[in-house]
């Protein structure tokens, strides 16, 4: 009974402490709109999107911690590395000091840093070797190149780190290029961190009420409206691009995982993964639009000297 009644307990404190943990995902968004709309845009663009990153840090955190208080609660220095040196969003496996990860093989070590180069190659080197004419084109390859640097490179270096230390942190980048589907492209290989937390907080508790197809179409629409935030706030321009190109992902998954998808070898075989390449790299002109790429982009570029 006591033991009951002490769950029961937990479960109340939780929730009566719930809300503190939206409290960054309104705050913090709000904060750089304030103090940074003025600036340049790709100033604005990073504050807007560290903030939104460090909101739905914090969100998962609180969640994850509050869960854990009466039983392991996380100790304060993996709590404070989850929150500032670690990209991802799975906060119950970090924090877990039970999770131990397999340790990471001699040659992720050299390709997570042959990435980094390859990185700063695209950022500092290749556009140097484009015809200033191609100013769009100059842009979009800089941005690869920190898309690279960033995702590719410096996150799965932090993996590796993370887990030779033996904290579970797997790389948030999983090969997307070798995708199958666009659902596997999505939910398994494309951003892991971002993935998980549209997954486990939008998706999760919608699709026992509304139905997978629902649940999975507002999850999109959901992540477009986070990219709006991100890409065409700061540009002042291409609003609701982002938010097609999300919802056209869902509409590609329902159309994959159909009665016509099957009979037509859309799920599997070199079919199948043309489909995948096509409808994720095909409209990503919609995802990162010119005004983007010549607002914010390229004026970062500029100002760190790879133009």
């Amino acid at each position: 009974m006591t033991d009951a009644t002490n769950i029961r307990g937990s479960i109340d404190q939780t929730r009566d402490t719930r809300w503190l943990g939206w409290v960054p995902l309104i705050i913090l968004p709000s904060l750089a709109v304030m103090t940074t709309c003025h600036l340049p845009s790709w100033l604005f663009m990073w504050a807007l999107a560290i903030a939104i990153f460090a909101a739905c840090k914090w969100f998962t955190w609180w969640e994850v911690s509050a869960a854990m208080a009466d039983t392991a609660p996380p100790a304060p220095a993996r709590s404070l590395a989850y929150l500032f040196l670690w990209p991802g969003m799975d906060a119950r496996t970090f924090l877990d000091p039970e999770s131990h990860p397999a340790l990471p093989a001699a040659r992720e070590w050299l390709f997570s840093i042959l990435k980094i180069i390859f990185a700063a190659l695209l950022i500092w080197i290749i556009p140097q070797m484009v015809s200033p004419r191609l100013l769009l084109l100059r842009g979009w390859i800089g941005m690869t190149g920190l898309i690279f640097f960033l995702h590719f490179g410096t996150f799965h270096l932090l993996s590796v780190l993370w887990r030779k230390a033996g904290v579970n942190a797997e790389p948030i980048m999983q090969c997307p290029v070798i995708a199958k589907t666009v659902g596997e492209f999505w939910s398994k290989r494309w951003n892991r961190g971002f993935n998980n937390l549209v997954h486990d907080y939008i998706f999760e508790p919608l699709h026992g009420r509304l139905g997978v197809p629902q649940a999975m179409l507002l999850t999109f629409l959901t992540s477009g409206l986070i990219h709006e935030a991100a890409i065409s706030v700061p540009a002042r321009a291409g609003y609701g691009l982002p938010t097609v190109y999300f919802l056209l992902q869902g509409a590609a998954i329902l159309v994959q995982r159909s009665r016509f998808g099957r009979r037509g070898g859309l799920r599997r075989g070199v079919l199948g993964r043309v489909f995948t390449i096509f409808v994720v790299a095909a409209p990503a002109y919609w995802l990162f639009p010119p005004p983007f790429i010549r607002n914010v982009i390229i004026p970062f570029l500029h100002t760190i000297h790879s133009l």
